[in-house]
């Protein structure tokens, strides 16, 4: 199983969006600072996740949440 997620910055209100097959394991991993991208955004929260059967979906879906046309659909979902 793999999952694309949303994570909210409580610092600066900034969304950051990942992959990845453990969302546990991958937020505690931003959450402790050892990701450069949000190390200075912390705390992060957990706003949404799809779930993937496919890692190569999953990474497919990723990378048009981050266009903005991807974006503006993934806001919708989260209602922001």
């Amino acid at each position: 199983m793999y999952f694309v997620y949303v994570l909210k910055s409580l610092k600066d209100g900034n969304l950051y969006i990942g992959c990845t097959s453990n969302i546990e394991k991958r937020l505690k991993y931003h959450n402790d600072g050892n990701v450069a991208s949000t190390k200075g955004r912390r705390p992060l929260l957990l706003l949404f996740k799809e779930d993937y059967q496919d890692k190569y979906e999953a990474y497919k879906r990723e990378i048009y949440y981050k266009t903005a046309k991807g974006k503006r659909e993934l806001k919708k979902k989260i209602n922001i």
